[in-house]
């Protein structure tokens, strides 16, 4: 067990201060009163910030994946907020289930000494490019990362934990979960996308693969159709290639071709375009944006037809792949949040429900105009921001959070996002 733990230190550290970590001692911890929580939740110990005597929390995280375990570490920097995270599965749950040969599109760094936190950090004191020893770590190594600094910081996580429902009366939140209902002051959605894939509602659609699932990863024989140009498409194309497979990848919006502006949430990523170059070389990879897919046929020879709106069929001898990407992910927190007419979330300029005060979002779904904040090194700009928030309503001392900004890790001033590079 200790070896565990220390590995898992290993894995989190934090590298530019010195903590003491505590395990095991509730003489140097207070525990959360779980008189709100059903008795399979009251035998879990959780590390509270502080103790609740109304057995209510501040603010109750929901999932515990890069967004969820940020925006705890930055609520934890609110002196005296009681919080705590749920999880469904377990830390970095979506992360675990990544396929072998899927690996981060953004490089980790140790720059943190120098004012440069690595690009997947979720706290200004860690890097998973130090702890890891990888710079494009996959789903394990990042997972990983994210277990060992939960457990540095002592982050109060109960692990196979489903939300089932979230009311809102008088104030407070009332979340109902397979362990138990917890009641808080605000709940910050931190659940993710990939529980949302999105089908295309077009005919055969279920005859395909979503980019999502391990068969998509799997190695194919003969010719392989792949719906969606981009960052997935061409990740799974490259892949497929690479094992031997002949590949077209089929997008009307031919989103490989280089697009102007340099937000990479509009283009592809600088490793995909590398590695999509090196692919085509093989002569096994066809690049088509002959038109929108209207359906997928299978035929009585096993391959399948992938009919093109004003062009002929494609023939995939495996079943296609959709690499369409995924929806908002909010579960059982739909009905609290309005949504802009591109389907996400309609947010105010704090990340909060238009229609339910105290009820926020972290992660990549978030969406302000054109911003989307769809990388780690986006997101995480708003933990420390929707921490401080919620802290000063509280009446809470938010000081320690400037540290967040020293690190380039909290933007509060949206205007600055849309910043273009000259070159």
């Amino acid at each position: 067990m200790d070896e565990v733990l220390a590995d898992e230190e290993r894995a989190g550290g934090a590298f530019w201060a010195e903590r003491q970590f505590l395990i095991g001692n509730p003489s140097q911890l207070e525990w959360y009163p779980r008189c709100t929580i059903a008795p399979l939740l009251i035998r879990e110990f959780i590390p509270m910030a502080t103790s609740a005597p109304t057995g209510i929390l501040d603010a109750l995280v929901v999932g515990a994946g890069p967004a969820g375990i940020g925006t705890a570490l930055a609520l934890d920097a609110v002196e005296g907020l009681v919080y705590g995270v749920v999880e469904r599965g377990d830390i970095g749950e979506t992360f675990l289930r990544w396929p072998n040969g899927q690996h981060f599109l953004t490089p980790s760094f140790t720059g943190n000494g120098f004012g440069a936190t690595d690009l997947n950090s979720v706290h200004p004191d860690t890097s998973p490019a130090f702890s890891l020893g990888v710079d494009y770590p996959g789903g394990a190594d990042y997972a990983r990362y994210l277990r060992g600094v939960a457990t540095h910081f002592s982050t109060p996580i109960l692990r196979n934990t489903d939300v089932t429902s979230i009311t809102t009366s008088g104030g407070l939140f009332t979340v109902q979960t397979t362990n138990g209902p917890v009641q808080s002051r605000t709940v910050i959605w931190a659940g993710g996308e990939f529980q949302t894939p999105i089908v295309p509602r077009m005919a055969g659609s279920g005859e395909a693969d979503h980019s999502s699932e391990p068969s998509a990863w799997a190695p194919r024989d003969g010719a392989l159709v792949i719906i969606g140009g981009y960052e997935s498409g061409i990740d799974l194309a490259v892949h497929h290639v690479m094992m031997g497979t002949s590949v077209t990848v089929i997008d009307e919006n031919h989103p490989w071709d280089a697009l102007s502006g340099s937000d990479p949430s509009f283009r592809l990523s600088p490793r995909t375009r590398q590695r999509l170059a090196e692919a085509q070389k093989s002569g096994r990879l066809t690049l088509s944006s002959a038109g929108r897919v209207t359906g997928i046929r299978p035929n009585a020879a096993g391959d399948y037809s992938v009919a093109v709106a004003g062009s002929n069929f494609l023939q995939s001898d495996t079943r296609p792949i959709l690499a369409t990407g995924y929806g908002h992910g909010l579960g059982p927190a739909a009905g609290l949040f309005e949504l802009r007419a591109d389907g996400w979330p309609l947010l105010d300029d704090n990340d909060q429900s238009t229609i339910t005060p105290g009820m926020y979002l972290a992660g990549a779904a978030i969406r302000h105009g054109g911003l989307k904040f769809c990388f780690i090194y986006k997101f995480r700009q708003r933990f420390a921001h929707v921490a401080h928030v919620i802290g000063t309503e509280l009446g809470k001392n938010v000081d320690a959070l400037e540290a967040w900004r020293a690190a380039g890790m909290l933007t509060d001033d949206l205007s600055c996002c849309g910043v273009e590079c000259a070159c």
